[in-house]
């Protein structure tokens, strides 16, 4: 009987001892989940979309029970680029981050997941891959095509008798404000612009474009690879600079996206700001009516001769091949899934309101005027490159700052350009 019960011992320690092992084996390290269980940590800039994007996720994670989408949202006043670059250096990398082109496709080369066995990838619209393309690989995948130029109220321009289809030079642009500035009490304006020079990728990136994109045919890849930039139209660049900043609300140098967006333009206190498409969904939020019905969008005059719309793809989703075989599985799932299933393409033109990068939509479902403006510029070829995603690492946040500098009286224009230049020429000789 003392035997049978010694046994009876050993065997129900090692019955229990086996149940521990089971559990700890089946757990992810702490949390309780099966070792099935995913988590994706997604690390974005789009701040326009950070709700509905959320939404979307929890769509997934329901239909796919056992992955959790961890999202975190870096942007609008803040620095996406020093951001992600401080993620990184801390060890805790995201799964999914953004990319801007080819300039960031060089930066973050090691961690660039090849893509190009997605659905997404096979589906992307001619020439939305092209700067992220490399030696046959795809290392991320479009978020949408955007949009920028100067949008308007169209209410006060109707009450100040501005005809904004003949708004199409530089001098055209200066005699419309200098009325409109003229009966700003009548109006109940602030200002003609709110500018925010604040933030350094509405000049460094956006504005910068329109006048350095001719000297490289609109190409981003000739951007990338361009040991100069030369500033030939940088007196007109001037004249977009110098416009805005006079007759903007003060101080511009202090002057941020929300205050523009939201506090300005959305409460009618302004008539016209420099952004794109992606402003939609922030105005509606604040007056539905305004943003269906009251806005319209121009391009940005560079000096006498008509420009096209600037438009292009704004940033590209990256996996991380750095995360574990299994996350980037999902991840590639998830945008797969994003971008070409029923659930997800309703998303991306209702929801998050895009211009779709890939084939399968129904254009004719666009959301917003803002945007379906904008796909009518795309649609009759009548558009200018986005060449700001080739600018040397850096270099687009150095000219933001100069410019901050030039409007506050610390630089005048000449050694504005001249130290542009030279940033330029020395970051692409390292």
């Amino acid at each position: 009987m003392k035997r049978k019960k010694w046994y009876g011992g050993i065997f129900s320690i090692l019955l229990i001892f086996s149940v521990i092992l089971a559990g700890c084996s089946s757990s992810t390290g702490g949390d309780g989940g099966s070792k099935d269980d995913v988590t994706l940590d997604v690390f974005q800039f789009k701040v326009e979309f950070k709700s509905q994007f959320e939404a979307l996720a929890k769509m997934y994670e329901k239909e796919n029970p056992g992955v959790k989408i961890k999202i975190s949202t870096v942007g609008g006043g803040n620095d996406y680029k020093s951001a992600i670059t401080a993620k990184f250096a801390s060890g805790e990398e995201p799964a999914v981050f953004n990319i801007g082109g080819p300039v960031d496709v060089e930066q973050y080369r090691d961690r660039l997941l090849d893509l190009k066995d997605t659905k997404a990838a096979k589906a992307a619209l001619d020439g939305t891959l092209d700067g992220v393309k490399e030696d046959g690989q795809i290392l991320g995948l479009p978020f949408n095509q955007e949009g920028y130029g100067l949008i308007y109220n169209k209410r006060i321009f109707k009450e100040a008798g501005i005809d904004p289809e003949e708004l199409t030079s530089y001098s055209a642009l200066e005699a419309a404000v200098k009325k409109i500035d003229s009966q700003k009490d009548k109006l109940k304006l602030d200002a003609v612009f709110a500018y925010p020079v604040k933030e350094k990728w509405v000049t460094g990136n956006h504005l910068s474009n329109v006048f350095l994109a001719p000297e490289f045919d609109g190409n981003v890849l000739e951007a990338s690879k361009s040991p100069t930039v030369k500033f030939t139209d940088g007196d007109k660049f001037k004249q977009l600079v110098d416009i805005q900043n006079k007759y903007s609300v003060q101080p511009t140098a202090s002057l941020d996206y929300s205050q523009q967006v939201e506090e300005l333009f959305s409460l009618e206190k302004v008539a016209i700001i420099q952004q794109g498409n992606w402003v939609y969904n922030t105005v509606y939020d604040m007056d539905p009516e305004l943003a269906e019905k009251g806005i319209g969008i121009i391009p940005i005059p560079n000096g006498e001769k008509a420009t096209g719309m600037p438009v292009g793809v704004p940033n590209y989703w990256a996996v991380n091949k750095k995360s574990d075989e299994k996350v980037q599985k999902e991840a590639k799932k998830f945008l797969d899934w994003m971008y070409t299933s029923d659930e997800g393409k309703k998303a991306v033109l209702e929801d998050f309101k895009f211009i779709p990068a890939y084939e399968g939509y129904d254009v004719e479902k666009i959301a917003d005027p803002i945007s379906k403006e904008i796909y009518k510029y795309s649609q009759a070829g009548n558009t200018t490159g986005w060449v700001f995603n080739g600018y040397p690492v850096g270099w687009n946040d150095e000219l933001g700052a100069s410019v901050q500098k030039y409007v506050t009286g610390k630089l005048t224009w000449e050694e504005f350009v001249k130290q542009n230049i030279e940033n330029w020429e020395k970051i692409r000789s390292k």
